[in-house]
């Protein structure tokens, strides 16, 4: 099948838990309906009590909410809502000491989950003079709570993984995961993949597993991790309402294309933060290299009054270089934006990459 069309989410669902292969892997823009998907794939698994798909997304996210303590202003915990069935067999289990080696990777604070009242208490080691002290009860950021979350779930696979059919998790028939952490820039987008996909190739089990992602570079990363998946590209006709699968080929995406993509998706939508001067140096960086250059700076358009190209090499240099939050990525100032503008379009277009992976593009905007 190179391109099928699906008259809606429910027959599309159906014919993905048809398919004969381990791993299916889609992408789609954002808004395209993969949410919704995972949901009506989830929902054709349920048989009253009984169920066969292990899910994330955006509803996972939703089974743990904050208590502030607003009056006290000290005891914050994560509540868990124990009346779901992804934290089944959750007290059999000494989940902590499961989370902890996924959480290391990426984090550097500590946590411990109460069953009794099905709340987890967060901590953070601080330098304070010559000694280290640990501050309990802390609220942790946004970003840091979204991959403990992940890795909560990564913890729950491994079990889904190792069960040998007498566990908790032994219903478990599908694995689908869709867009599992939001706002990754690209070191960590091929760690948080390359990871999941070394997960999944340890199960000798008949699992199926679907993944859906509007990250361009996360997609590329698990198509060369799992090489024998099913690849495709997802879309929809906003006036049909049907969807369109159409195979990607064994290369949807060369590693650089793939983060250059993902740049050029991110400057449409407005949403440009500091770590995107990082993947465009990177960038330049491989495409300098691939013509022989030793340094990006020849891969920048020079301007008239500026042969050299001096001016955007030095902003690429300095902002490239900017510290930043994994999980909570700063937004760049305004007229940073407009030379990242700038550059990247310049570069575009000096170069014939395809011009299907930039429907859009028009004449490089004029940094001010």
């Amino acid at each position: 099948m190179s391109a099928a069309t699906f008259t809606g989410l429910d027959t599309l669902a159906t014919h993905l838990r048809q398919e004969d292969k381990k791993y299916t892997l889609l992408y789609a823009y954002n808004g395209t309906g993969k949410t919704r998907l995972s949901t009506a794939f989830k929902d054709l698994g349920k048989q009253g009590d009984e169920r066969d798909t292990l899910y994330f997304n955006a509803f996972t996210e939703d089974l743990f909410s904050w208590d502030n303590d607003l009056d006290g202003d000290s005891e914050r915990v994560l509540k868990i809502n124990s009346d779901s069935s992804f934290f089944d067999g959750l007290q059999e289990v000494e989940m902590d000491n499961r989370i902890r080696p996924f959480l290391d990777r990426y984090a550097d604070f500590d946590f411990k989950i109460d069953t009794d009242a099905w709340v987890v208490r967060f901590s953070r080691e601080v330098i304070v003079g010559d000694t280290t002290e640990v501050i309990d009860n802390i609220k942790v950021s946004r970003g840091e709570e979204n991959i403990f979350i992940w890795c909560f779930f990564l913890a729950i696979v491994q079990l889904v993984i190792d069960d040998d059919g007498s566990g908790a998790y032994n219903w478990v028939k599908y694995i689908y995961i869709d867009d599992p952490i939001s706002s990754l820039d690209e070191h960590n987008a091929i760690t948080v993949a390359s990871n999941l996909a070394q997960l999944l190739k340890q199960s000798d089990r008949n699992l199926r597993t679907v993944i859906s992602t509007h990250h361009t570079l996360f997609f590329n990363v698990l198509c060369n991790e799992l090489t024998r998946a099913q690849k495709y590209f997802l879309s929809c006709d906003r006036q049909t309402g049907s969807y369109v699968l159409r195979e990607t080929g064994n290369t949807p995406f060369f590693h650089h294309v793939a983060a250059l993509a993902q740049l050029y998706e991110a400057e449409r939508s407005g949403q440009l933060y500091t770590h995107h001067f990082n993947m465009l140096r990177s960038i330049l960086e491989k495409t300098a290299s691939f013509h022989g250059y030793q340094n990006f700076s020849a891969c920048l358009k020079r301007d008239d009054d500026d042969e050299d190209g001096v001016l955007h090499t030095r902003l690429v240099n300095i902002l490239s270089h900017s510290n930043y939050s994994l999980y909570e990525p700063q937004e760049m100032l305004e007229e940073n934006k407009r030379y990242f503008r700038k550059i990247l379009h310049d570069f575009i277009t000096r170069y014939p990459f395809n011009p299907d992976l930039f429907p859009s593009e028009t004449e490089a905007p004029q940094a001010s």
